[in-house]
């Protein structure tokens, strides 16, 4: 097992594919990965109404703990739940601060960094279309399909969700055991 830690939040109507991708490629690679529900319940239902079970709930995270990932999947109204947790916002800022990696794809690039002026004078990519929400002075939104700015790792959507997990291997363990992975789940 690395010694790297990461968290993937779970919030009702995440998208299926940007959670379930980044938690099965980081489990490969041996990262102690913790699904975390932002609700009151640990099961969490997806936006195509598949429940997931969650490993914790955001309120059994130990107070200071550090986590060298968090990471946020997108769906619509996933996205607007992990906007509306404080909970979330006061991880993601304490992450940042710390200069640790952000990982967000799809609608929680805009939905979820933008507000908490985590995309000022960054490059970003999400959900095409929805780059116009963000209003971060000096935001820079790329079409690109994965886009890495310092510790932060953005992605469009979930036909880009293996290449936005190998980036974020590649960010935590090296971009030799991204390429290993990407070989072994054959998309190299």
């Amino acid at each position: 097992m690395s010694e790297k830690k990461a968290l993937v939040f779970l919030a009702g109507g995440f998208e299926e594919v940007e959670a379930l991708t980044p938690i099965d490629f980081l489990r490969r690679v041996e990262v102690n990965l913790l699904t975390v529900s932002i609700s009151a319940s640990k099961t969490v239902t997806s936006s195509r109404k598949i429940p997931v079970v969650a490993d914790r709930l955001i309120t059994e995270l130990p107070q200071g703990a550090v986590y060298d990932a968090l990471i946020l999947p997108g769906g619509g109204a996933g996205a607007s739940n992990l906007a509306a947790s404080t909970e979330v916002g006061a991880l993601l800022r304490a992450q940042a601060a710390a200069g640790r990696l952000i990982a967000a794809i799809c609608a929680a690039p805009p939905v979820v960094l933008g507000p908490l002026g985590l995309l000022v004078n960054r490059s970003f990519t999400c959900y095409p279309g929805m780059e116009d929400q963000v209003k971060a002075e000096g935001a820079l939104w790329s079409g690109d399909p994965v886009v890495r700015d310092g510790n932060l790792i953005t992605s469009r959507g979930a036909g880009t969700a293996a290449q936005w997990s190998l980036a974020i291997i590649a960010a935590l363990l090296g971009p030799d055991e991204a390429e290993r992975l990407a070989r072994a789940v054959v998309l190299r």
